[in-house]
């Protein structure tokens, strides 16, 4: 995938819902639209990796959001069980180490499953950083973290998309960039700081943009991916 060219980026969709009904019937909505859906925590920890069996079932791709963040052993087994119940790509929390990053990109390297980092939450600014010790910018302690990362043998982050351009510099055209923080232009910002459209988010160099409540939430879930698609097309 070339990640400068806009047309190559994937559309993940959050399944933030309670229920496994609730998901199929999503899924069911979007149908072929849509190959890739997040199962986070909400979903997760209430059904576990039957969550994950649904969409595998029904042949779509998978990315399980639970951040791992412990010591190195305990993340490399968490990442090999993400793996061994048909994620396609998961993630931990960058601000683990370097121990802890470079056995979970042992074990996604082991076990075939794509391992990102999360760098800072979307929903963290400045003065949230400043708050638990952090005193760089959101943008400095991102790239920080990115370039960690990386050199750890992790294959991308999960960011903010207003840092992808920084990213991209900092760390090349092959880290893959996972970007959450994506509001269609109109829509509110719910409880994240730093958000973009889906077709800036593109244009920045972005592999897959993660879209929420604006879709899961919208009164026709599938005209609003298909608007979603038609501007990163």
């Amino acid at each position: 995938m070339n990640p400068h060219d806009p047309a190559k980026t994937r559309l993940i969709v959050a399944l933030d819902v309670d229920t496994l009904d609730a998901a199929a019937h999503l899924v069911e909505r979007l149908g072929a639209a849509v190959e890739w859906y997040k199962v986070g925590k909400q979903l997760f920890t209430r059904h576990g990796p039957a969550a994950v069996r649904l969409l595998k079932e029904a042949g779509k791709r998978v990315f399980l959001d639970l951040k791992f963040h412990d010591i190195p052993n305990t993340v490399a087994q968490a990442v090999r069980s993400a793996a061994a119940i048909g994620a396609d790509l998961t993630n931990v929390h960058a601000s683990g180490g370097p121990s802890m990053l470079r056995a979970a990109a042992q074990a996604g390297r082991e076990s075939g499953i794509l391992v990102t980092a999360v760098t800072v939450l979307t929903s963290m600014d400045q003065a949230e950083l400043a708050a638990v010790g952090v005193d760089l910018d959101p943008a400095q302690q991102v790239v920080r973290l990115a370039v960690l990362s990386r050199d750890c043998g992790i294959s991308g982050v999960v960011c903010s998309p207003l840092e992808v351009p920084l990213i991209r510099l900092a760390c090349g055209p092959d880290f893959v960039l996972v970007v959450p923080g994506i509001r269609p232009a109109g829509s509110g910002s719910d409880d994240q700081k730093r958000i973009m459209t889906p077709g800036q988010a593109a244009a920045a160099g972005t592999d897959f943009i993660v879209v929420g409540r604006p879709i899961t939430a919208a009164p026709d879930a599938l005209a609003a991916a298909s608007a979603i698609l038609a501007e990163l097309a």
